[in-house]
């Protein structure tokens, strides 16, 4: 029996930024990021108001087929609960095409508010973390942004089959060392996750895939144990060199970070670059990058994941 939420009940989320790949994990591995996109929604007696304030305002659509709103229906439909009509604001900080995954974050956070007023309805009927997982991941296809978004801190994550050969999406969570820092370099230009997933190639030589699993299960002792293995532990030969034609001024800088001694990779699809180090950032890297049209910020590493506030 479906159950109905009255009018008036309002719940807000916040949602972190992720970062994937992490070099050679791809698809795999992922970080959350402390750039927060926040949503509220209130339901009420019909109808569909969404407002988008920061990040996508006049860029995104205001209706049903709104990402957020999408995973919202989802959620609610998952766990068997109807709404007849609800108010969404979205207030977002989180670039957009610009490899901080803010489209699984809009997921992610959909998910988390329906979950949120399941809660209100049918509290036997709350979606589990694995749940939630699996259909933020189906909005992605891959679930290494936002299982990141959803666990907080760095994960591993990976797809297996279901029992009618559907994508089974599953990820763990890892603690990260405590010294670990992260900055992004964020440029003007956006990227598509689409056009970049188009210029890797189908048959990788068999020492490449070699080299970037033995780069991977390294990354994972970096994160949690070794930071002093960062920078080789970020290291990759599956994507970053195929994508640097289009992506210049990532190639860039990450190229002349980790000439410095600074883990860079290419965040997700780009064309944000992403630092991890147990120190500050060269000043005068920091400048350089600047006049290069870089936007240079730390931030930090979200070890709680997606949350209600």
């Amino acid at each position: 029996m479906t159950a109905v939420l009255d009018s008036g009940i309002s719940v807000r989320v916040r949602v972190p930024a992720s970062s994937a790949n992490l070099g050679p994990g791809f698809d795999t591995l992922g970080i959350a990021l402390g750039i927060y996109d926040e949503i509220q929604v209130t339901t009420t007696g019909s109808g569909l108001d969404v407002d988008v304030v920061g990040e996508g305002a006049g860029d995104v659509p205001l209706g049903p087929s709104h990402l957020v709103v999408r995973a919202i229906e989802r959620g609610l439909e998952a766990a068997g609960v109807w709404v007849d009509g609800m108010d969404v604001v979205c207030h977002n900080r989180i670039p957009h095409s610009r490899g901080l995954g803010s489209s699984a974050s809009a997921a992610v956070g959909g998910l988390l508010a329906a979950n949120a007023l399941v809660g209100r309805a049918a509290p036997e009927s709350v979606l589990s973390e694995e749940q939630l997982v699996q259909l933020a991941s189906e909005f992605e296809g891959h679930p290494d942004n936002a299982s990141a978004s959803i666990l907080g801190g760095a994960v591993v994550s990976w797809t297996a089959q279901g029992p009618a050969g559907e994508p089974d999406y599953r990820a763990v969570g890892l603690s990260v060392h405590p010294d670990i820092r992260a900055f992004v370099l964020i440029p003007a230009e956006r990227s598509s996750t689409a056009e970049t997933r188009g210029l890797l190639p189908e048959i990788v030589p068999h020492r490449d895939a070699a080299f970037n699993v033995s780069r991977g299960a390294l990354a994972v002792v970096a994160l949690t144990a070794r930071p002093d293995l960062l920078l080789t532990a970020t290291e990759d030969r599956l994507h970053q060199p195929q994508r640097a034609a289009v992506m210049p001024a990532t190639h860039r800088w990450v190229t002349r970070l980790r000439a410095n001694g600074i883990a860079a990779a290419v965040s997700g699809a780009g064309p944000t670059v992403l630092a991890l180090t147990t120190t500050d950032l060269p000043v005068h890297l920091v400048r350089e990058a600047e006049s290069d049209g870089m936007t240079v910020r730390e931030v930090e590493i979200a070890a709680g994941g997606a949350e209600l506030f």
